[in-house]
């Protein structure tokens, strides 16, 4: 039976993987590395973990934890006042969402399935939406999820333009990324564009492909 405390460096390990995974890369961190940094010894985190792989698998996994509803949300809460996830990823903050932009740049499977989790989870929570009202319908819900998702994570790929246009110094900082994020969300709850004219423009260009 596992103590509290190795529960506790479970915990740690996991944290430090993340920092270093995010700050270097997966490939050039080594697990011994990853032990320093946790405080622990290497043996506990191969007991923990397995490999470097294990431990990558447990990072992604906790990630996409904190977007998923929580499991103590009710069938009949508003999903747009569960704020758990989202308070639960800034509270986490540079860490998680450098890890995140390293692990969808490297093109390894495991960046692929946790792209393709994160956006069924968005598909899903968009469809709700869809039946309770409060997202609009789309003639594509796939293609829309997977760029909601991709369109949110893009300031993690684009960080250092982003910061310089907007004049910040770290857009991993609180500040910054509440900045971006509310202008994100502004745009998709209003839209950008005040009249179809740009629709319209672009079922023109496929009509005449069709044709």
């Amino acid at each position: 039976m596992r103590s509290a405390s190795d529960l506790t460096a479970k915990a740690r390990i996991r944290d430090a993987a993340l920092a270093l995974f995010g700050s270097e890369g997966v490939n050039r961190v080594s697990m011994r590395a990853i032990a320093a940094q946790a405080g622990v010894s290497h043996a506990l985190v191969l007991h923990h973990f397995g490999s470097k792989q294990g431990l990558r698998r447990a990072c992604d996994a906790y990630v996409v934890s904190m977007i998923r509803p929580s499991e103590h949300t009710s069938q009949e809460s508003d999903p747009l006042q569960d704020t758990s996830g989202l308070a639960a990823m800034l509270e986490a903050g540079t860490p998680v969402r450098r890890y995140l932009a390293r692990a969808f740049l490297d093109g390894s499977p495991d960046a692929a399935a946790l792209f393709d989790e994160i956006v069924d989870l968005t598909a899903r929570w968009l469809a709700q939406g869809q039946r309770e009202g409060w997202a609009r319908p789309s003639e594509d819900p796939r293609a829309r999820a997977a760029l909601y998702v991709t369109w949110l994570l893009a300031p993690l790929a684009f960080d250092e333009h982003l910061s310089r246009v907007l004049g910040v110094t770290d857009l991993h900082a609180m500040d910054a990324t509440l900045r971006y994020s509310r202008t994100a969300v502004e745009m998709f709850t209003h839209g950008v564009f005040a009249d179809e004219r740009a629709l319209s423009a672009w079922d023109a260009v496929r009509k005449e492909r069709e044709t």
